[in-house]
């Protein structure tokens, strides 16, 4: 394990004491706990919007806590759930008196959790929670509607925040910006690939293997298993096979607009993310797909692990306005 630390056990509290340090101005913890962390500034009867996951994925998920953003994440150990109490901490924080939308990925640890804390926050402190799940993920499940249900969220959970965050900027109302929330869940694919593998700091060892000159499509962030593995081809290859499972899992039509993320998983060079952009932009030309913005560089990582993930998401006029709406956070930043 090569990392710059010191002991692997303090790694998640030394990062979250990094952050507070840097943007004092920007977020608080709740109650003491560092893993619970707020934006400072409060709205008062907008909706609270609610994220959360483990460690070892930043920008994902407290970076994008801020303004027209989150409001507020709870964060576990590296790749852990965060605890059930720690979320009703988040949910009474940032509740404003017009409920709480809770948006997290389709993994089962955060889906307990998370539903313990939207019960917990009704019946103990009478606040309204929804739930809209990132499962953005094509290599993890079919196309069908039981499996659409159980795909995996992934980077494209970026264009879920920043739509809610926008609607609820807007004062919507909670069954809105549900309803925003998950259009843009609805309207998001992804698939990555992966070069190398991952350290846990507190295993202190890869937790899968990945030989020399090989890659493996599909893989999810955490390691789950892709879809094919073999050896490395070149970066128009890739990118084709990922776009044409993408674009067939979207039947796209010709001149529909889209918002594409290219997003680096820790270890890989922007000069190599805009090189898988370029041959996206060639793609999606061909096909009189019309990309109206890119979004290159990491959004969501998974440590130190080399490779990328690409995210279309199918925009229409009311998605267009959101996207376009101001956003900005200690770690992103939108017009």
């Amino acid at each position: 394990m090569r990392k710059i630390i010191n002991d692997p056990e303090n790694y998640v509290t030394e990062m979250l004491e990094g952050i507070y340090a840097c943007y004092p101005n920007d977020l608080a913890c709740v109650e003491g706990d560092l893993r619970c962390l707020v934006a400072k500034r409060k709205v008062p009867g907008k909706v609270g919007i609610a994220t959360g996951g483990g460690s070892g994925h930043l920008p994902l998920f407290l970076g994008y806590v801020g303004d027209g953003l989150l409001d507020g994440c709870a964060v576990g150990e590296v790749f852990q759930s965060p605890s059930s109490e720690q979320m009703l901490k988040i949910t009474r924080k940032i509740d404003s008196g017009a409920g709480v939308l809770y948006l997290y990925g389709n993994y089962g640890g955060d889906k307990l959790n998370f539903t313990m804390a939207a019960e917990m926050a009704d019946m103990e402190h009478d606040i309204r929670g929804e739930t809209v799940l990132g499962a953005d993920d094509v290599a993890s499940a079919g196309s069908s509607e039981a499996e659409l249900a159980a795909r995996r969220g992934v980077a494209g959970i970026f264009f879920l925040y920043k739509c809610a965050g926008a609607a609820a900027a807007e004062m919507m109302n909670l069954d809105e910006v549900k309803r925003v929330a998950q259009k843009a869940a609805d309207r998001v694919r992804s698939m990555g690939v992966a070069l190398s593998p991952c350290v846990v700091p507190r295993v202190g060892k890869s937790g899968f293997t990945l030989p020399e000159g090989e890659m493996e499509i599909g893989m999810g962030i955490h390691g789950e298993k892709g879809v094919r593995r073999g050896r490395l081809e070149r970066a128009d290859a890739v990118v084709d096979e990922m776009l044409e499972r993408i674009l067939a899992d979207f039947s796209l039509r010709e001149n529909d607009e889209v918002d594409v993320l290219v997003n680096g998983l820790g270890a890989t060079p922007m000069d190599e993310q805009f090189i898988v952009a370029r041959r996206v932009a060639e793609v999606l030309a061909g096909r009189k797909v019309r990309a109206r913005r890119y979004f290159v560089g990491e959004y969501a990582t998974a440590m130190e692990m080399a490779g990328f993930s690409l995210s279309l998401f199918l925009l229409d006029d009311e998605l267009k306005h959101l996207m376009d709406r101001p956003a900005s956070s200690p770690l992103f930043s939108h017009f």
